[in-house]
């Protein structure tokens, strides 16, 4: 526990709590703080590590995150109470949020609980519900770390039939004048580039690339290491390759080396996928974003500013930007809008199905998967087509749970935070929303995964193959999972093409497939 001089006995005007994925001095929580009559406190705790299996590089990024932020909290003169865990359990003073809100708060017996939108709804209601306890109010306030609150997608969302990407992304663009000429018209002439992002490598592969800058651990870091392979030692994953940026100034540095290294072959590949490399020409920004270390006006102006210098192509600027503008702000507005009931939805009526062992260990015969969990098990990281086209992908077909899939996700990425992940997980990758997110599934064959990458070449499966040994798990079960869900999935217009392809199927071969499905689905 780290402490300043503010006593107990003293009284407490305001208490801000400050969660880890709210690490910026900039803070709404932080506006009108007084040094002399305010405290901030921040928390480790068992519970919120626990409470999905984590990776053990996800718990070492948070935790050296959280303590490097603490220590340029107490720097600039901030009274700070600060509950570490330690190597044992047995030491540990709270097991979750509720019992030290509840402690703290007793202990504190603040005027009013102050605090900036967190990223996880079970946490805010946590809170409001230990607050109404304890009869001390609660002020929850806007976070102005993204471009659109929560209130503005509500306003922008209402009376909608649906709620598409494409025009939310427009429209935001248009509020923030971003890529856009002096006319108010989208650089270029069109809002979207994506048909000319989807380039696969073909057969030469992506030739030399920049590795991706890396942050040797400092002392403090080395501590939190060492204590998260003492005490969550059986979690999965490992510490040993951890290079990721923990400070503002190292993540600075990291958008610096993605604007310069990645950014310009971003655009052409960003849909493809290679054997053995880890990052290719993807950010690896995603993290420190979410954790409020770089600000997302700070890097969508440092990709703008390479485009208008000519240091990066108008395809690739645009490609990132929607991923940060665009999508980035979308599913948070689904979340804060569609919660607590969206974490419930299984639109395609999923049994309570797990995801297969390989997805924690890697271990598996199915190349695909084999080298999208490459990066998982050794960075807690993979990039959105590996974890939406491989993993998420198979893990759809099988018919996985989606709250399970969402589980596995949080406990598996550096970058997974309650708002983010379930939306791109239950909705657009498991399609268990029924298309609030997406409007059809993310489904397809082994075909797809071969085009976009050499993972099938030192396969012992053939995706073009559904019958005997070398049938292709991935394309047994996506003609499996449209028969189980042809009914469905007939009436959406964007699947039509798919379903005429699977009525072309003669009964002998769905029988086959049925079989091999099954079998499976056994084994899985």
């Amino acid at each position: 526990m780290a402490n300043t001089s503010l006593r107990k006995s003293e009284s407490v005007r305001h208490l801000v709590f400050i969660f880890g994925d709210q690490l910026s001095e900039r803070l709404s929580a932080l506006n009108d703080f007084s040094k002399a009559e305010d405290r901030i406190v921040m928390a480790e705790v068992d519970g919120e590590a626990t409470r999905h299996w984590c990776h053990k590089s996800r718990l070492l990024f948070f935790f050296s995150a959280m303590r490097h932020f603490r220590d340029r909290l107490l720097k600039s003169g901030y009274p700070l109470d600060y509950h570490e865990l330690s190597d044992s359990p047995s030491n540990d003073t709270y097991h979750d949020f509720d019992e030290f809100f509840g402690a703290t708060i007793e202990s504190l017996k603040p005027r009013r609980v102050v605090i900036t939108e967190p990223g996880d709804w079970l946490v805010q209601s946590k809170l409001e519900q230990v607050c109404a306890r304890h009869k001390v109010p609660l002020e929850i306030r806007e976070d102005p770390h993204y471009y659109c609150s929560i209130d503005q997608f509500r306003i922008w969302s209402q009376n909608k039939k649906s709620l598409v990407l494409e025009h939310f992304y427009r429209w935001i663009r248009q509020q923030h004048h971003l890529l856009l000429d002096s006319s108010g018209k989208p650089e270029g002439g069109q809002w979207n580039y994506d048909k000319e992002n989807r380039q696969s490598f073909g057969k030469r592969g992506p030739g030399p690339t920049v590795a991706v800058a890396s942050f040797k651990p400092d002392g403090l870091t080395r501590t939190v290491m060492r204590m998260v392979e003492q005490r969550f030692a059986k979690h999965p994953g490992s510490t040993e390759a951890f290079a990721y940026p923990v400070t503002r100034e190292d993540a600075w540095q990291a958008v610096e080396d993605f604007i310069e290294h990645r950014l310009p072959q971003f655009g052409d590949y960003q849909d493809a996928m290679w054997t053995d490399t880890d990052f290719l020409n993807h950010s690896r920004l995603s993290a420190v974003l979410n954790v409020h270390l770089i600000e997302p006006r700070e890097v969508v102006d440092a990709a703008i500013a390479a485009y208008q210098s000519g240091r990066a192509q108008l395809n690739s600027v645009e490609g990132f930007v929607r991923q940060v503008v665009g999508w980035r702000e979308f599913v948070r507005g689904i979340y804060w809008t569609k919660m607590p009931r969206y974490l419930q939805r299984n639109e395609l009526q999923c049994q309570d199905r797990d995801v297969p062992q390989a997805y924690w260990d890697g271990e598996t015969d199915m190349n695909c998967i084999r080298e999208a969990m490459k990066p998982v098990l050794k960075h807690a990281y993979a990039h959105h087509i590996q974890r939406l086209m491989v993993l998420g992908l198979y893990a759809q077909l099988l018919g996985v749970h989606p709250r399970k899939f969402h589980e596995w996700h949080m406990a598996m990425y550096v970058d997974a935070v309650d708002w983010v992940s379930l939306p791109n997980t239950l909705g657009m990758s498991q399609y268990g929303d029924g298309g609030i997110v997406g409007t059809k599934p993310y489904c397809a064959s082994g075909n797809y995964i071969d085009r976009m990458s050499n993972y099938c070449q030192a396969c012992r499966f053939d995706p073009k193959t559904i019958v005997g040994e070398r049938a292709c798990p991935v394309t047994i079960m996506y003609w499996d999972f449209l028969k189980r869900h042809e009914p469905r999935f007939s009436s959406n217009g964007r699947m039509l093409f798919q379903i005429k392809n699977l009525q072309k199927k003669s009964v002998e071969e769905l029988s086959q497939i049925r079989c091999a499905a099954e079998r499976l689905l056994s084994e899985s």
